[in-house]
């Protein structure tokens, strides 16, 4: 089915798009920053459960000295990668007036700049094959704004324009890149609120209910089967909110 890179896959979001994935047939090259263990033995659960091959890989996103360390490793082992998956992610809640610069250079390093090292490490390979997808997890404040998450809302916009554009300057090249603007979804990222927050939260979403990473796993399939004329677009997975 293809070599997949997926960051961010040792919880949430990103273990759900890794089950799915690897249920479909796709090899996993899965990252994570604080997790290795735990990803490491998830890998292998996946790889034994489903017959792909599935490695994990200690990796912070934020700094581009350990994209170069681990890249050559992940080639290495999968050849080449075929499929790109953004995911990781940090956020933040808070007033942007008591948010400090470090807090603010690290929501940029890690939830954007994240992003440009990996089309960097692995786009030259998919342009020399005339091959390959770019999937990159947004957030539906990425095009709305929300208060108290300027930083995550400004990081989650910036990935909706650099999917954007770069899906314009790759098409050429067959490759498509497209986002996927996820609303509320119910992981761990959302145990900084209440659970009086979250039903209120909950009461806003038209389909009564949060997202769950299973879903956000299938939509990332979806794509994957879609035409790869599909390419530029922010695809909303919000539960009509």
């Amino acid at each position: 089915m293809g070599n997949v890179f997926l960051s961010g896959a040792s919880r949430g979001i990103g273990k759900g798009i890794a089950l799915t994935l690897a249920k479909a047939g796709y090899n996993l090259a899965l990252c994570c920053v604080n997790n290795i263990d735990m990803l490491t033995e998830y890998a292998t659960t996946l790889s034994s459960s489903y017959h792909v091959n599935v490695k994990a890989y200690a990796l912070d996103v934020s700094k581009e000295e350990e994209w170069n360390k681990v890249v050559p490793n992940i080639i290495k082992d999968f050849g080449t990668i075929d499929i790109v998956i953004n995911n990781a992610g940090i956020s933040y809640i808070g007033l942007i007036t008591d948010m400090t610069g470090d807090d603010w250079n690290k929501m940029i390093a890690t939830n954007l700049n994240s992003v440009f090292y990996s089309t960097k490490a692995f786009l030259p390979s998919m342009i020399k094959n005339k091959s390959g997808r770019l999937i990159n997890i947004s957030s539906m404040w990425g095009e709305r704004g929300a208060s108290c998450e300027v930083a995550y809302s400004t990081t989650k916009g910036g990935i909706n324009s650099f999917t954007k554009s770069l899906a314009k300057e790759v098409a050429p090249s067959n490759i498509s890149v497209n986002a996927i603007a996820c609303g509320v979804i119910d992981t761990d990222m959302n145990s900084c609120f209440t659970k009086s927050e979250l039903d209120d939260l909950t009461d806003e979403i038209p389909a009564c209910r949060m997202g769950t990473p299973k879903e956000v796993g299938d939509t990332v399939l979806s794509i994957l089967n879609s035409p790869i004329y599909m390419t530029g677009q922010i695809i909303g997975l919000d539960g009509g909110i």
